[in-house]
């Protein structure tokens, strides 16, 4: 019972974000949305309900099922990331830059609130 009960809070994080980005006609996947929605969520509800956690432990232990289609996608398509080989890789520079330059802001931002510095 508690799987269904995770399962069901994760759906339906999924299809609230689906259903806004319809709505609103936003430019944000609604996956994504979805895990804003259940971000807040958590962050109101302080905690993890069992049923969560019992059900993201077990999404995570079969985790790396999901780079298979990654992998065949690479394969079946060589040639075509090849022909765009540069500006895949500069995109992917960029934006792991980004990425590691925001996180390090928003970790410095929280630590100099609760009073780390």
């Amino acid at each position: 019972m508690p799987l269904i009960l995770g399962m069901s809070l994760l759906l339906g994080c999924q299809f609230a974000g689906e259903l806004l980005a319809r709505l609103l006609g936003l430019p944000i996947p609604g996956p994504v949305i979805g895990m804003v929605i259940l971000l807040v969520g958590l962050t109101i509800r302080g905690k993890v309900p069992k049923s969560l956690r019992t059900t993201g432990e077990g999404l995570l232990r079969y985790l790396t099922l999901l780079f298979v289609p990654a992998g065949v996608g690479l394969m079946v398509h060589g040639r075509l990331i090849a022909n765009d080989g540069v500006a895949i890789a500069a995109t992917l520079v960029l934006s792991t830059a980004l990425t590691l330059a925001v996180t390090a802001w928003v970790m410095s931002s929280l630590a100099t609130r609760r009073g780390g510095r």
